[in-house]
């Protein structure tokens, strides 16, 4: 039996404990999260993000070198989103304002997220994946579980402290992705996936749906997830090392992606759900 129709049959729905009924993007959860999609993935639009932010688009066809487009995107965000003149959006110097986040942009959080996985920049992250495309968050600082859990408490905390006193964070999010992928049709025209690599100490660290033998599983990723396109990378994170086809559609950020503001990180940040994953050891 080929492959695919073999994993199709075994553990391909995305559970319903995993996912919200609606969300702001053309398909749901409930197919975007689910194995056929790793399979056969088709776009993934934002709801109004490419209408309202036309002119950035049109504009960045007309630039051919990659660098340069990456420079105008940033340019775009200090003023589309008032970057640099935060009093313009509302911020105030006055004592009375405690919880102060006029740093809190879409930069601050892509580092907070690769300092920490489980910090309170990543719970934001982890929220808008949950907003825009369905997909449930289930891992942070530990299992989530239900909503009465202690782990769940506390990424409820984070979400709010991250999100609160802020410059429209989720709307910067949905530029960032939207931006990424019209970077990646520029880079990988005739793909539909990279094969990327994740470090783990145990495959029971995730939910596994189906087992086919000791190399293959079909799993339930957190919904969003650090993967490498290195696999001797991937080696320092774990004594294991998960290998998925990643669809290019699910990708939120790649390296290199905005030159000379993320340095030295080789992290690709992939959309969650069901995948089928192959186990080794280096």
């Amino acid at each position: 039996m080929d492959e695919y129709k073999q994993s199709a049959t075994s553990g391909s729905s995305l559970p319903g404990y995993a996912r919200l009924p609606i969300n702001r993007c053309n398909l749901p959860a409930v197919i975007l999260g689910s194995l056929t999609f790793q399979q056969h993935p088709v776009r993934l639009f934002l709801d109004g993000v490419a209408e309202l932010h036309v002119d950035l688009f049109n504009h960045l066809q007309q630039v051919p070198e990659r660098e340069q487009r990456a420079i105008h995107f940033m340019d775009y965000m200090r003023s589309g989103f008032l970057l640099d003149n935060l009093d313009e959006a509302g911020f105030s110097e006055k004592p009375q304002h405690r919880f102060k986040r006029d740093k809190a942009d879409y930069l601050r959080i892509l580092r907070g997220w690769m300092f920490d996985a489980d910090g309170k920049e990543a719970a934001v992250m982890k929220s808008w994946v949950e907003s825009r495309f369905g997909l449930l968050p289930r891992n942070h600082q530990g299992s989530l579980g239900d909503y009465t859990t202690e782990h769940y408490q506390t990424y409820l905390m984070d979400r709010a402290n991250g999100l609160y006193n802020t410059n429209g964070l989720e709307a910067q999010l949905d530029l960032l992705y939207t931006y990424c992928q019209y970077e990646v049709d520029k880079q990988f025209p005739e793909q539909t996936h990279l094969t990327l690599y994740r470090g783990i100490n145990q495959i029971k660290e995730h939910e596994i749906l189906h087992q086919f033998n000791k190399r293959e599983y079909v799993i339930l990723l957190n919904n969003l997830n650090s993967f490498t396109s290195q696999r001797e990378r991937a080696d320092e994170f774990g004594d294991y090392i998960l290998q998925a086809k990643i669809p290019l559609v699910k990708l939120l950020y790649l390296p290199d992606l905005l030159p000379h503001r993320l340095k030295g990180e080789n992290e690709y940040l992939v959309i969650g759900g069901v995948y089928k994953v192959n186990l080794s050891i280096l």
